[in-house]
């Protein structure tokens, strides 16, 4: 266990971050997974914008990395384009 106090703030921010953390990844996972799962072309192509931007924000809050965004997005396109 730690014992300087800067150790257990650092405990407790951790904490709070990987929550944090975990709350964005999973809405963007849900995100990735309507719009996957939607057969009409249309609804698809107007939900992209919206998944997209959230990807780019995960990017720059440093959540995940710009690799794996630049993958997710063009499979998102990719998939939209072959409906």
């Amino acid at each position: 266990m730690a014992n300087h106090k800067s150790a257990k703030k650092r405990i407790r921010a951790n904490d709070s971050k990987r929550l944090a953390n975990r709350y964005f990844a999973k809405t963007m996972r849900n995100a990735l997974k309507d719009i996957r799962l939607t057969s009409d072309k249309t609804a698809a192509e107007g939900k992209l914008p919206k998944v997209t931007s959230l990807i780019d924000k995960l990017v720059k809050k440093g959540i995940i990395h710009r690799n794996k965004a630049a993958n997710l997005k063009s499979g998102l396109a990719i998939k939209i384009n072959k409906l």
